[in-house]
């Protein structure tokens, strides 16, 4: 499962950060996971709570946007978001576009610690 080790990841990034502002105690971990990441986001919550539960992260909650596919469509000039990942059209004009501009995201947005 890929999710376990990117989870582990992310405890470790987590862990790090908390660490150098002096073990700050963390809340939250806030996550956004693109439609396009090749994750799922109920393997990832399930695989984050399974790697957090013998670290100082134990109960630290998991809070994930999901971010949709944003692509340029070369008919309209413009970025358009996606109805759909099965389908690569424009949903105003109907052209296929191939270009993905946002949708592939799998960054650490924010960590709420006290």
């Amino acid at each position: 499962m890929h999710e376990l080790s990117v989870a582990a990841n992310i405890v470790e990034i987590a862990t790090e950060e908390a660490a150098s502002r002096g073990g700050a105690h963390v809340l939250a971990l806030h996550l956004k996971l693109g439609q396009l990441s090749g994750l799922a986001k109920e393997a990832l919550i399930f695989s984050w709570e399974a790697i957090c539960e013998d670290t100082p992260l134990k109960g630290v909650r998991l809070v994930i946007e999901e971010a949709p596919v944003v692509v340029y469509c070369p008919a309209c000039q413009a970025e358009k978001t996606l109805r759909s990942v099965q389908e690569f059209v424009c949903p105003v004009c109907g052209v296929p576009t191939p270009e993905v501009l946002r949708g592939r995201e799998l960054e650490i947005v924010a960590l709420e610690i006290e």
